[in-house]
């Protein structure tokens, strides 16, 4: 813990002297006037023709150029982010920490530029505040002790607490400070069904066999686990965006693990009660939705009510952008591609761009940063990408 105290220290000196340039800027640069939100959180009045390039192309509006932004791009690739987890070696320290979260988010913004700044997070971050307990073992993967496969295991679970979760909400508030008008806040959640893999497998599987049996054995308590998670998803995409996010994203990690018409059965109608949930209450709030594997579900989770679809690398994006119809798509360069030559790379941007058309675009990996990745490729990446004007 005292390592954490002595980088928190320089971290907060460091936002200082940022906050204090900040406050240089002249006043033709200012944002939209803060509000109070009904969570007592502060937020900024709406105003679309001042919203940040990527909430813009979410929305399916006209930009300039494509906004890039990239799955996992604060991460272990990045010599800065390995050396301050030799420091703070605890992954959940490092994603529970106000300081550090800020402190890793903007790593990558500093170093690239992105048009998107993600939190950096973990899709289990809520799961404690629903009675789940997790573990993270450097080997294993999430471990949680107490798998929930049957009525009684039902109790363990109740309503989102806000309150364990303080971390993530002043977090988002300070990045919508440092990152300013230069780029977007967001969020990001797990869709209930990904969650409930590990709730019910009790960690990470490559079979999901557990939870794929309840749904002829149990179904009535995987629909109440699915139904629980979904109530508590929607509540925290509102806490975020009410902390700051301007865009969120929903990670259905595990989804194509599914067969379509199980996907359709135990993933979709829970995405719509966290995306129905949403809409109540943050109506212009852009929402993405990405599954891994997702080449036969396109169509599917374009009827959701997300805004925007992900598509993995696997997918052609001229093919993509037509089965998902007038919904705006992200992606989806393939990851492995930023291990290739500088050529290789400006090409394959180049070439998604030029197939996802000029609007309703986010450029992204189709999965996320790969360990390793170099990072001049990741620089070259948004360097070419900031070329490609429309």
């Amino acid at each position: 813990m005292a390592a954490v105290a002595s980088v928190n220290t320089a971290l907060l000196g460091a936002r200082r002297n940022i906050a204090n340039a900040r406050a240089t800027q002249s006043a033709s640069s200012a944002r939209p006037a803060p509000v109070r939100s009904a969570r007592g959180l502060t937020v900024r009045a709406a105003d679309d023709a001042k919203e940040p390039r990527l909430v813009r192309a979410a929305k399916g509006l006209p930009v300039d150029r494509p906004p890039a932004w990239m799955m996992r791009q604060a991460g272990r690739y990045m010599k800065e982010y390995r050396d301050l987890a030799v420091k703070v070696p605890s992954f959940r320290e490092r994603s529970e920490n106000t300081d550090l979260i800020v402190e890793i988010t903007l790593q990558p913004f500093r170093a690239f530029k992105p048009d998107g700044v993600i939190l950096f997070s973990d899709i289990l971050t809520p799961l404690p505040a629903i009675g789940i307990p997790f573990e993270i073992d450097d080997y294993k993967g999430p471990i949680l002790d107490q798998p929930i496969r049957d009525a009684e295991g039902l109790k363990m679970m109740h309503d989102l607490d806000l309150d364990m979760l303080p971390f993530v909400g002043e977090a988002l508030t300070t990045l919508r400070k440092e990152v300013g008008d230069e780029a977007a806040v967001l969020g990001f959640v797990g869709a209930p069904w990904t969650l409930a893999t590990y709730i019910v497998e009790g960690g990470s599987s490559s079979t999901y066999k557990t939870i794929k049996s309840m749904t002829m054995t149990e179904p009535e308590v995987l629909r109440s686990i699915l139904s629980k998670v979904a109530d508590a998803v929607g509540d925290y995409v509102g806490y975020q965006i009410d902390a700051g996010a301007q865009c969120v994203q929903i990670f259905d990690s595990w989804g194509g693990q599914l067969p379509p018409h199980m996907w359709e059965q135990w993933s979709k109608p829970y995405i719509q009660q966290v995306i129905d949930k949403v809409r109540a209450t943050h109506p212009g709030v852009p929402l993405t939705l990405y599954a891994n594997g997702s080449g036969g579900l396109l169509e599917r989770m374009a009827t959701t009510g997300v805004d925007c679809i992900g598509l993995d690398w696997t997918i052609d994006m001229e093919d993509g952008r037509r089965r998902v119809g007038d919904k705006a798509v992200q992606g989806n360069v393939d990851p492995a591609v930023l291990f290739a030559p500088p050529e290789a790379i400006e090409r394959a941007v180049k070439d998604v761009v030029k197939k996802a058309g000029p609007t309703g675009h986010i450029l992204n990996l189709g999965h996320g940063v790969l360990v390793g990745t170099p990072e001049e490729s990741v620089k070259l990446f948004f360097d070419t990408a900031k070329k490609c004007t429309y």
